[in-house]
């Protein structure tokens, strides 16, 4: 490839990247580690109107988000995250979604010899369809076994590999004789990008009762802290006007200090029965019974359900 045609492809690359920064707000940061060229080819199909993957050289990826970032200065925070074997999927809509596609596009892979395993290998117990003649190899790696029905049984689970170990030549060809494909490779979310802010890909798989919850958890801890440092705070003002209504309602009813709500609560609790709903029940209607049927048993009315007593406490659940 001449020189100029080697400066027009990374024009081309460069304006490409940079229209996709300017096009996209949103990022996901992969790892492409172990994932080959029809791998690719097949997430990019998958991806097609949802999301772009572009993957490129760091010094190249590095030199145009720098040239760019006078017009975005917010992309200055995707610098420290280009490093080692990575590339960007540019998403516009749901990243949730795009996650999941990246999730289901994973490929299973044998164990080679020398490669670092992603995660703990286990061969279960049970049948293995190996020749009784190959006994000899599971007992140079201490794995019990015995022969059943002509060929070798695993009595116990057998921890093989831990995640972080390098495969050696042992464990990948025993994984080889059973057939077993301990590993997935695709692509690994790294981090996520969003309008100049950086989070964790964890976040993604929150959902909306989740953010809830724990919203309403940080409520109830700000509001508890406040009440106990004696700081008034928005969360825990309901907790103190409630607080200093009970204590003015307590020195009304114990003099003769009083104001509309204390009145009646101070009358209900003298006549708590003047108080009472008066309940009024429609004539039943008797059903015929024909002669010679038993009649048919009265539907015991609902039991009245008892009332929680909530209080002020229950503008945060």
């Amino acid at each position: 490839m001449s020189g100029a045609e080697s400066a027009g492809r990374k024009q081309a690359y460069f304006a490409k990247l940079i229209s996709y920064l300017d096009e996209y707000p949103k990022i996901l940061i992969v790892g492409v580690d172990n994932v080959g060229s029809s791998q690719m080819q097949k997430i990019r199909k998958t991806l097609r109107g949802k999301a772009a993957v572009l993957m490129g050289k760091n010094t190249m990826i590095r030199k145009a988000i720098r040239g760019h970032i006078q017009n975005n200065p917010k992309l200055e925070a995707l610098l420290p995250q280009v490093r080692g074997n990575v590339g960007f999927v540019f998403v516009k809509e749901d990243l949730s979604y795009v996650k999941k596609v990246i999730a289901e596009n994973r490929v299973a892979a044998p164990a080679r010899i020398g490669a670092i395993a992603p995660n703990n290998v286990i061969v279960p117990a049970g049948p293995t369809g190996l020749e009784p003649t190959q006994t000899a190899f599971l007992q140079a790696l201490n794995i019990a076994s015995r022969i059943a029905k002509g060929t070798i049984e695993i009595i116990n689970d057998v921890p093989l590999i831990k995640a972080g170990d390098k495969v050696n030549n042992s464990q990948s060809t025993l994984l080889a004789k059973l057939s077993i494909l301990p590993f997935s490779y695709g692509l690994e979310i790294l981090q996520v990008y969003d309008d100049g802010a950086l989070y964790d890909p964890k976040i993604l798989d929150l959902s909306d009762d989740d953010i809830l919850m724990k919203f309403h958890s940080g409520v109830r801890n700000l509001a508890c802290v406040s009440l106990q440092v004696g700081l008034p705070t928005i969360a825990s003002l309901p907790h103190s006007l409630a607080r200093g209504y009970k204590n003015v309602l307590a020195v009304a009813l114990a003099t003769d200090v009083m104001f509309p709500a204390a009145l009646k609560i101070r009358d209900y609790l003298k006549n708590p029965g003047a108080f009472a709903a008066t309940t009024t029940s429609a004539p039943t209607k008797t059903p015929t019974v024909a002669p010679g049927k038993p009649a048919a048993p009265t539907p015991k009315a609902p039991e009245p359900e008892e009332e929680e007593d909530v209080g002020m406490g229950g503008l945060f659940d």
